[in-house]
């Protein structure tokens, strides 16, 4: 398990570059990671590298998140029509790619596969919103099985709704990978008072930031750490408050030597703010 407040990266599609992605973890001086898998790019020689890399340079993989194809950001009409398992007629696809990329997962020791569930519907009391609710006890039922974690993302819903949804499927192994970016990002809710409602699912932190979104229908601006609205200061004490001892974990979303150059301010910028 990584150490309290350890610093990690998010390195995305690792298929595209095996060593790169996880030399960037060596060149930056940290250990922990996410990945993210989807069908279209797991194979048996892929599991072998990422196996091989991990084991030899003792990199430690929190969480494998798994990425649908057809999954589109462009605008949150778009996110709301294609995201995760909210969509009903991809919804039995994704389930069964989900549990392959959980397969591999247990292969590699990694304790939890996450996604984006999608905009879980409001009223609760609708064959839409069971429907969701069903979806996350079969996938979390499947990895409960492997002796893993099925790990929601933040961001599309308030916390008072996920909250709520997470009680409502009622599976041990559910937890939350908060991201306090994308619940600005989406204008969906205020980061550090959602982290005590969610405090018991906590599982895994993205350190990101952004702000809130300025044109009606649009989503808000990823920004450097500590260029957006999040207050990581007070969001790390927020987290110690409630007993969250997890990694932080950079999630950059932009590609090149600037996410590098971004990265690697992020760590700098978390070392202080984790002892302020």
């Amino acid at each position: 398990m990584p150490a309290p407040y350890e610093i990690g990266l998010m390195l995305g599609n690792v298929a595209e570059d095996p060593e790169g992605k996880f030399g960037l973890l060596r060149q930056l001086g940290v250990r922990c990671c996410q990945i993210w898998l989807g069908r279209q790019v797991l194979s048996a020689p892929l599991e072998k590298q990422i196996a091989e890399i991990t084991l030899r340079d003792q990199i430690e993989i929190t969480t494998a998140f798994c990425g649908f194809h057809g999954d589109r950001y462009d605008d949150l009409a778009t996110a709301r029509a294609t995201i995760g398992l909210v969509p009903e007629t991809t919804r039995a696809e994704r389930l069964a790619e989900m549990k392959e990329v959980g397969g591999v997962a247990r292969r590699l020791g990694v304790p939890a596969v996450a996604l984006h569930i999608g905009f879980i519907p409001v009223e609760r009391d609708t064959p839409a919103y069971r429907g969701v609710v069903e979806a996350a006890r079969d996938i979390a039922d499947f990895l409960a099985e492997r002796g893993l974690k099925l790990t929601l993302e933040t961001g599309q819903e308030t916390a008072a709704h996920l909250r709520d949804f997470l009680g409502d499927v009622g599976r041990s192994n559910l937890g939350v990978n908060f991201d306090p970016a994308n619940m600005l990002l989406y204008g969906s809710d205020e980061p550090i008072s959602s982290v005590e409602k969610l405090a018991p699912w906590l599982y895994n932190v993205h350190a990101k930031d952004g702000n809130w979104p300025t044109q009606p229908g649009r989503l808000g601006r990823e920004t450097p750490i500590g260029q957006g609205q999040v207050n990581f200061p007070a969001f790390i004490r927020k987290l110690r408050e409630v007993g969250y001892r997890g990694p932080l974990i950079i999630e950059r979303e932009i590609s090149g030597l600037q996410q590098i150059d971004d990265m690697r301010g992020a760590i700098q910028f978390l070392k202080q703010a984790i002892h302020l």
